[in-house]
């Protein structure tokens, strides 16, 4: 039941976007305290931040003379003050059409429609906890965050901006394939994106692209909440990997990589994956090739929260449960690890795996494995805009910029938790209700 009232509060919820202006409007936001980025201090210069059209024209101190023609012309006057205003967050790794859940056989009765009503769900919950763009890295079912890219950005869907890759191309019978059904079930729902050997990746990654991703998704290792036990180290071979990666730079996209088991790791950045996502197993020797290629770490660690709290309560099938345990007891240093090898860390949760809207909950984890507040702010924003190569779009508060604005009580380069509540959410210049 709470489900389901949470599924249907969501969707009545996506009315209210309709109802407001579809951006095509000059919106005046007052502010006291406003964070421009990550690198600045809060400044307590009181402006008038004047959105046009979705995108930021202009940053105005209060008094300035350019102020009234503004004023005289705004649709409409959203008051802040009080509220410390600043970007939109990013989180580069979700999964908008899933909710927790041990019951994988829910694969073979949900048809796809389920998982776009629940991606739209999701989409307004993201949005609400101060999230105006997402990386999605993987969809239940075929074209559902496509389609839900599209409604985002034209304003029929309450969401965040949405880069996806869509499915998850991964090794047959691997993490990120069909498992756990007898072979007639499997085969019925299986997806067309496992491969075996160069050639047949390669055409994975054409067709990925084809039908619309933003980047590819790949499990380079196993990977804990899938049927199979095959341990997590690396799944695809050296020279599969190094056809993903070529392939996908012919067409203009980058890697993601799923890998927990270092050797895994190591292989992924070695063939040029752009990010390695969760890193359980990072040591010394793969954190030197993910510096020598430029590779960013995404370590998700809400993830581990969330799937460490359901152990033992029959949630997840008993192989589900021993990987459970394997991967917890590194959960908690992966931050810690990458820093001391001077990895580059971005701010990802693997939402999905835990409720959707929780996200901003990594923060205090990447705290507690030695980031300050303002790094672990960076990660979530300028840091993050940069890996998905927007950063001349958002990340910052700046003219020209996209209008991806968040407001809180409280000052987040001081205490980064305090972004767990937020106040206010605009996305391209329309408010999230």
């Amino acid at each position: 039941m709470k489900l389901l009232k949470r599924i249907f509060g969501a969707l009545a919820g996506l009315s209210v976007l309709a109802a407001s202006p579809l951006a095509a409007e000059t919106v005046l936001i007052n502010a006291d305290s406003v964070i421009y980025e990550a690198d600045t201090d809060v400044s307590s210069v009181p402006v008038m931040i004047v959105v046009v059209d979705g995108v930021i024209e202009d940053i105005l101190p209060h008094g300035n003379f350019e102020y009234a023609p503004y004023e005289a012309r705004a649709d409409r006057v959203i008051d802040l003050t009080g509220k410390t205003v600043l970007p939109g967050l990013i989180d580069l790794h979700t999964h908008l059409s899933g909710d927790p859940s041990g019951e994988f056989w829910r694969a073979a009765t949900n048809p796809p429609e389920w998982y776009t009503l629940i991606a739209a769900k999701n989409a307004r919950l993201t949005a609400l906890a101060g999230f105006t763009t997402v990386r999605d890295l993987g969809s239940r079912t075929d074209q559902v965050t496509q389609s839900l890219r599209r409604a985002t950005e034209s304003g029929v869907v309450a969401g965040p901006r949405i880069v996806t890759s869509a499915r998850t191309i991964a090794i047959v019978g691997g993490h990120g394939d069909i498992n756990g059904f007898r072979k007639e079930v499997n085969d019925a729902i299986t997806s067309d994106f496992s491969c075996t050997g160069p050639i047949q990746c390669a055409e994975r990654v054409r067709t990925a692209s084809k039908y619309g991703a933003d980047l590819i998704k790949i499990t380079a290792t196993g990977g804990v909440l899938s049927q199979q036990g095959r341990g997590l180290e690396a799944h695809f071979t050296d020279e599969e990997m190094k056809s993903i990666v070529d392939t996908a730079e012919t067409l203009g996209l980058k890697v993601a990589a799923h890998a927990h088991g270092a050797r895994g790791i190591e292989a992924a950045a070695r063939a040029g994956v752009h990010t390695i996502e969760h890193g359980t197993y990072i040591d010394e020797a793969a954190a030197e090739a993910m510096k020598e290629n430029g590779t960013t770490l995404v370590p998700t660690l809400m993830a581990f929260e969330g799937i460490k709290k359901n152990i033992g309560k029959g949630f997840y099938t008993p192989v589900v449960e021993d990987k459970i345990r394997a991967v917890s007891q590194f959960a908690d240093t992966i931050v810690q690890r990458a820093r001391q090898y001077g990895v580059k860390i971005a701010f990802g949760t693997d939402a999905g795996v835990f409720p959707h809207g929780e996200n901003a909950r990594e923060l205090a984890l990447m705290k507690a494995g030695g980031m300050s507040d303002r790094e672990a702010l960076a990660a979530a924003t300028t840091v993050a805009a940069e890996i998905i190569g927007l950063e001349a779009e958002i990340g910052r508060l700046a003219p020209g910029f996209s209008a991806d604005i968040i407001a809180v009580d409280g000052n987040p380069l001081a205490d980064v938790t305090v972004l767990e509540d937020v106040d206010f959410v605009m996305v391209r210049g329309r408010v999230i209700e």
